[in-house]
């Protein structure tokens, strides 16, 4: 339900005329004649039709006084969320120094006819740190490491594993430095004794050792080795823990290729690879950036000196990352100061969500994200007649900058993978750039007429949940940038009594060709962290509460089509499978584009319904419906009815279309 919007006079046309007829029967009585054909009337009716006309203009409450309204009822808008995505740089060549991009290099989509680039800027240092491999040690499962370097060196095949290579035996490989962040080159001259495998998907993992978190699985961007099988480079990106450890008597940073289960279907090693010569060296480095672009040194104006002070950024809105770093000089007058200014210089001042716990001397504001105002302390006449200052207030007269804020933000950050193309900073050794995920979390600011619709529902809950209604929305608040959110009572076999289960499904941006992949729809852990601290501070006491993704299931379309006579069957086949894909999304899929619902099934009416209407289509003459796994690809038995449970959402996987051509 929308807030409504507020009638400053209520008073129409008629009421205007009535209420001029009985003023005039008081100030005039020898006035009897009140018909509309008395020309006196006449002058009433139209200076009420002028006066209905002033009412109308003025119940139209301007933008900003509905804003206020809103303040008073402590909402206010939320600001827009920045979309954020992992940027992998690649130098030209290995270095033999390290190469230092700084926070703040700005990566950006190629810019078109039609559309702006989209500019993202890196939130911390990275540093491409050199390397060479050091150490290379075998370890067989369950035994301990063997040094296999000075064999290595001389010119021997070395075997990477066991004779007989059983899960759980290692390759250890050391480096002379760690790297954390860095894309890790490791070139191997492997000869092929490691028969038996599908070189596609040979049953190996690399790790690398992590300070923080022991082994951790190093994403493989590229494997021309076929699995230790044949010359070539495996390509690792490294994770950020990685740290130098000592292994088998040496100090390196370790990297390590382990042996694990073949995949159902596939075989396994029967013989054990071997490595003729190995080297190592980093070509690149990967670090998170936001869509935002960064303002440096912006001056703001000057104190005034009295409580209660705004200023207004020149961008807005702003997004948190990086934060805003506002300055006051520390003296009158002190615009011209630098940071290494030796008589004085600026004084960093804290952002804060209210005033109610700052004193005098806390050197405080609160900012605005959505308009981009700050504000200073305001000063409180209490009721014993004194003042009280809540922050401190600037010296008068000093310098107010912002030394450096993003701004940017919402959906258009949104950007696919391998899109992010373009390097706009000008940095040494760098050759490409790319995002090899796509970048998620851009959220729109909220508008007006949205804040009007969550007003009640605010003010209902004031902080609590307890209904479903509200724990959606204050998963909202806590998650802006969640795609979709559902609470459900759980299943009290699982979860027990008085327990709440809220699904909580990302935002994903589907490849080139508007086709989503299975993993973009896992929610991050951090993603899941925070909403459940959230709703945690607000539950009731006594309920559990589990937060967490929905259960997918696969389906998968078999269908037979006709086609017209002058229609193209590849075009008709293409265009079916996009209306697959899209009526089945989980996103932005069902009957009114608010993704499939949780919990509905899907019959095979619907989907002859949907094919009926691609263009070129004579005749729909079969579909079969399949569940499927999207992880492990298999199709269960054809059905013409899948049903889903209530914490379920559809997933289209590998759809299959054949189109018969009119003769």
């Amino acid at each position: 339900m929308a807030l409504p919007a507020p009638h400053l006079d209520d008073r129409r046309f008629q009421q205007f005329v009535d209420d001029a007829k009985r003023y005039i029967q008081q100030a005039c009585p020898e006035w009897t004649d009140h018909n509309v054909s008395d020309p006196g009337v006449t002058l009433v009716e139209a200076v009420a039709h002028m006066a209905d006309q002033l009412v109308y203009r003025l119940n139209r409450v301007p933008e900003k006084n509905h804003l206020a309204f809103l303040d008073l009822l402590g909402v206010t808008l939320f600001p827009p969320a920045a979309a954020r995505a992992e940027i992998t740089f690649r130098l030209s060549a290995p270095q033999p120094e390290p190469v230092l991009l700084p926070a703040g290099t700005e990566v950006s989509t190629g810019r078109t006819e039609t559309e702006e680039a989209v500019v993202f800027a890196t939130q911390a240092d990275l540093t491409v740190v050199p390397c060479e491999l050091t150490h290379l040690l075998r370890q067989e499962a369950g035994g301990s490491p063997e040094d296999r370097s000075q064999d290595l060196r001389g010119g021997e095949d070395v075997a990477a594993f066991s004779p007989l290579p059983r899960v759980g035996d290692l390759l250890l490989l050391g480096l002379s430095a760690a790297v954390p962040d860095c894309v890790l080159v490791l070139d191997l001259d492997s000869r092929v004794d490691g028969v038996g495998v599908d070189p596609r998907r040979p049953p190996l993992v690399w790790e690398a050792w992590s300070a923080a978190e022991g082994w951790t699985v190093c994403e493989v961007d590229e494997d021309s080795t076929g699995g230790l099988n044949r010359p070539g480079e495996v390509v690792l990106h490294m994770p950020s823990g990685h740290a130098v450890s000592r292994l088998g008597g040496h100090a390196a940073g370790w990297v390590r290729c382990r042996v694990v289960d073949a995949a159902e279907g596939l075989p396994s090693y029967s013989e054990s690879p071997t490595v003729r010569a190995a080297g190592a060296f980093t070509i690149g480095g990967t670090v998170r950036a936001a869509h935002a672009e960064t303002v440096r040194s912006e001056q703001l104006g000057e104190s005034e000196g009295v409580p209660g002070q705004r200023v207004r950024l020149a961008h807005a809105p702003v997004v948190d990352r990086p934060p805003l770093l506002l300055q006051v000089a520390e003296r009158a007058g002190g615009s011209g100061l630098d940071d290494d200014d030796p008589e004085g210089g600026w004084e960093e001042w804290t952002a804060v969500r209210d005033f109610a716990s700052s004193r005098p001397a806390d050197r405080h504001y609160t900012l605005d994200a959505t308009t981009g105002e700050i504000a200073f302390g305001p000063c409180v006449r209490q009721p014993d007649g004194t003042l009280r200052q809540f922050g401190a207030v600037p010296p008068k007269g000093a310098a107010i900058r912002a030394a450096r804020y993003g701004t940017g933000g919402g959906r258009a950050g949104n950007v696919a993978r391998s899109t992010i193309t373009v390097l706009r900073s000008s940095i040494p050794y760098i050759a490409r750039v790319e995002n090899r995920e796509a970048a998620r979390g851009g959220v729109d600011g909220e508008t007006v007429e949205e804040a009007k619709a969550r007003a009640p529902i605010t003010l209902r809950a004031q902080e609590r949940a307890v209904t479903a209604r509200d724990y959606e929305e204050l998963a909202r608040r806590a998650a802006p940038e969640a795609a979709r959110i559902a609470c459900l009572a759980a299943d009290t076999a699982e979860a027990g009594e008085n327990a709440v289960r809220v699904l909580v499904v990302p935002q994903a941006v589907p490849d080139r060709g508007g086709r989503l992949r299975f993993e973009q729809l896992v929610p991050g852990d951090e993603l899941l962290s925070r909403v459940t601290g959230f709703l945690d501070e607000r539950r009731p006491l006594g309920t559990r509460l589990a937060v967490g993704p929905p259960f997918y299931q696969g389906v998968t379309v078999v269908a037979t089509l006709h086609s017209f006579r002058a229609a193209e069957a590849e075009r008709v086949r293409a265009e079916a499978l996009d209306v697959l894909y899209a009526y089945l999304d989980p996103l932005t899929g069902g009957a009114h584009g608010e993704g499939w619902p949780f919990g509905r099934p899907l019959r095979a009416g619907e989907v002859f319904a949907a094919l009926q209407r691609v263009p070129g289509v004579e005749l729909v003459d079969e579909v079969l419906l399949h569940p499927a796994d999207p992880l492990t690809g298999r199709r269960g038995d054809t059905t013409d009815r899948i049903e889903l449970a209530p914490s379920a959402l559809l997933f289209p996987f590998d759809h299959r279309v054949r189109v018969i051509e009119a003769r």
